[in-house]
């Protein structure tokens, strides 16, 4: 009798071992895959980022340099969703001073098939129904030449005929990322913060140059948006995640005093209100991306 219950209390702390190890989901010790239920690799997924030096996350170094970091948009945007998609994987192609017509053309980084554009479209057709998302940033560049002229009116004209070939040229992009890409992919392209608003800290002068950048600034936000719409892409609001429009709540800051609010948030997020060597410098640090991060977060998850 003794003997018997001996041998039933053997067999039950057996049988008891093997169900603990099959609800572990191992044969063997904590952690290793059982040779029959393998463990399923997560499937691999890419977003691709691509534009301008806010692609890259570029920021000033201590000597003054702009130079690219891993703490740009892109790379705080891919931490925050990869929790969710264990397999994806950031890929990366912006160029600093890229514009609309150089990404479509080449002329500034050196890319396989001449542009950023082209590389864009042979990844997206390499790994196409793979890309779940592309963002892209490109188009603040464009008006830069403007600024070279002497005289108001001539700046007025340059933008004048700048502006709308930069509208066409992010359609004609946007189009050629959707063919190659497939009409599932999601892109989303973001606005712009209005660098020039910390012009507000110097005098009448200063104010007035916030105040028409602003309003310009508005405008072409407003244009950018309708190409992404039109394309079928999500707009991430970095310009209201900016308030770029917000001169008239105040908010105070170390060194600069009582500023409205959208130049708090340029001198605070941005380094254009920065001393030298890294100031002014038009680049978010890295709170300023992060909010960017987040406004593309708020458009992916609509």
């Amino acid at each position: 009798m003794r003997r018997a219950v001996t041998i039933l209390i053997t067999a039950a702390l057996a049988a008891a071992g093997a169900v603990a190890a099959v609800a572990a989901g191992t044969g063997g010790p904590a952690g290793t895959a059982s040779p029959h239920h393998p463990r399923l690799r997560p499937v691999t997924s890419y977003y691709l980022s691509l534009g301008d030096s806010l692609s890259q996350g570029v920021q000033p170094d201590p000597a003054g340099a702009s130079v690219p970091t891993s703490l740009g948009y892109p790379d705080q945007l891919y931490a925050m969703l990869r929790p969710g998609a264990p397999g994806l994987r950031l890929v990366k192609l912006g160029c600093s001073g890229e514009t609309t017509t150089t990404m479509i053309h080449g002329g500034i980084c050196a890319y396989h098939g001449g542009s950023q554009l082209a590389a864009a479209a042979a990844f997206l057709r390499a790994h196409r129904g793979r890309v779940s998302l592309i963002t892209i940033d490109v188009g603040a560049n464009d008006p830069n030449s403007c600024i070279a002229h002497p005289s108001p009116s001539k700046v007025a004209g340059c933008l004048e005929s700048t502006i709308p070939g930069a509208v066409g040229n992010l359609a004609r992009i946007l189009r050629t990322l959707r063919a190659a890409g497939g009409g599932k992919v999601r892109i989303i392209g973001m606005n712009y913060y209005v660098p020039e608003l910390s012009e507000w800290r110097n005098g009448m002068i200063g104010r007035a140059l916030a105040r028409l950048s602003e309003v310009l600034g508005a405008g072409y936000n407003h244009l950018l948006a309708r190409a992404y719409t039109a394309a079928g892409a999500r707009v991430a609001d970095v310009a209201g995640a900016f308030r770029t429009g917000d001169f008239t709540s105040v908010l105070a800051r170390p060194a600069l005093g009582m500023l409205p609010r959208n130049v708090a948030l340029i001198c605070s997020w941005t380094w254009a209100c920065a001393p030298s060597p890294r100031g002014p410098n038009e680049h978010p640090n890295t709170a300023g991306y992060l909010a960017i991060a987040r406004a593309f977060r708020r458009a992916y998850l609509r």
